[in-house]
């Protein structure tokens, strides 16, 4: 229940609309779910989990119940962005990323609000839970992250429209989601929860800044005013390498800290980082839509190593 999502597109290589999709269909839903994007919803969650094993103990059904509601509450924000972004001009027949399913006309306005409500009320569920094992922070934590969900691209002064995405997904992907995590099993947040939390913010906040570098042309000819249509291509790609630089030093200071060499596994993803960082400044347009992708995978490998170190020094005592 603790992360709020944001519009970060899964990674394609030809529109989805090429695919035998029937409207209305199943496969029309997990379409408009955006898969590829689930992992923002899940690392935080595990990476939390684990700071609350090293601290003190892990809560399962508290861990089952952030998980399920980070989830749903990521779909629901997918539905919210799918339906949004179609209605105020930001997805259409010329977008370079995947086709979408409100736009490609696999679903309808209509189908996608309910579909968003049904996705935010079962977070709800689990957020009671949660609210009944951890107290009331959950529920501030629950609604905000509601909330946002919806008005990263709706209402009427949508946060991803005024330059306020990036900040946005790195608060809530990192910091809230990962102390959140932590918070629900233990009833307090440890220091290190917050250390843990920055490369997790940061790689995810990094997937978005791809996103908004391919977009940067249509987003500006529809009024979506994100960093990257502010500030320009250049400074988007300085944005993008200090993220992901950031996300690999954090790292060092946690084993400083805790005086374990554990902790530096999660710089193990520093080459594919690099290569990265490398490849997305000389890509552009629809070239760039491989480069969401691995940068997802980025941010799961090293959610995954963090989570290890955690784990073994748990294990040190």
């Amino acid at each position: 229940m603790q992360s709020a999502p944001t519009h970060i597109d899964p990674p394609a290589t030809r529109p989805v609309a090429a695919t035998p999709i029937a409207p209305g269909s199943l496969g029309a839903w997990i379409l408009a779910c955006r898969p590829a994007t689930l992992t923002a919803a899940i690392v935080p969650v595990l990476v939390g989990t684990a700071v609350a094993h090293l601290a003190g103990t892990i809560r399962i059904g508290g861990a089952v119940a952030a998980l399920f509601g980070a989830l749903m509450i990521q779909i629901g924000t997918n539905f919210a962005n799918d339906v949004f972004d179609f209605e105020k001009g930001a997805d259409t027949s010329t977008r370079l990323g995947p086709a979408r399913a409100t736009q490609s006309g696999l679903l309808t306005p209509r189908q996608m609000r309910r579909g968003m409500m049904a996705s935010m009320l079962l977070a709800t569920l689990a957020g009671v839970y949660l609210a009944y094992i951890a107290g009331w922070p959950i529920i501030a934590i629950g609604i905000a992250s509601v909330l946002s969900g919806i008005a990263y691209t709706g209402g009427p002064w949508p946060l991803g429209y005024h330059g306020l995405g990036d900040v946005f997904v790195f608060v809530w992907f990192g910091l809230v989601a990962v102390t959140g995590t932590a918070f629900a099993q233990l009833g307090f947040v440890p220091a290190v929860a917050w250390f843990a939390a920055i490369p997790v913010g940061t790689l995810a906040t990094a997937v978005l800044v791809v996103n908004n570098l391919r977009d940067r042309s249509t987003d500006a000819t529809c009024g979506k005013r994100t960093l990257v249509v502010r500030l320009g291509r250049r400074a988007g790609l300085v944005e993008y390498a200090a993220l992901v630089a950031i996300a690999h030093l954090v790292p060092i200071a946690i084993a400083w800290g805790l005086g374990s060499a554990w902790m530096l596994l999660p710089v193990l993803t520093l080459p594919v980082g690099l290569v990265l960082v490398r490849g997305v400044g000389r890509a552009e347009g629809r070239a760039l839509n491989p480069y969401l992708g691995r940068t997802a995978k980025l941010l799961l490998a090293n959610g995954a190593l963090m989570c290890a170190a955690l784990l073994l020094c748990a294990a040190r005592g």
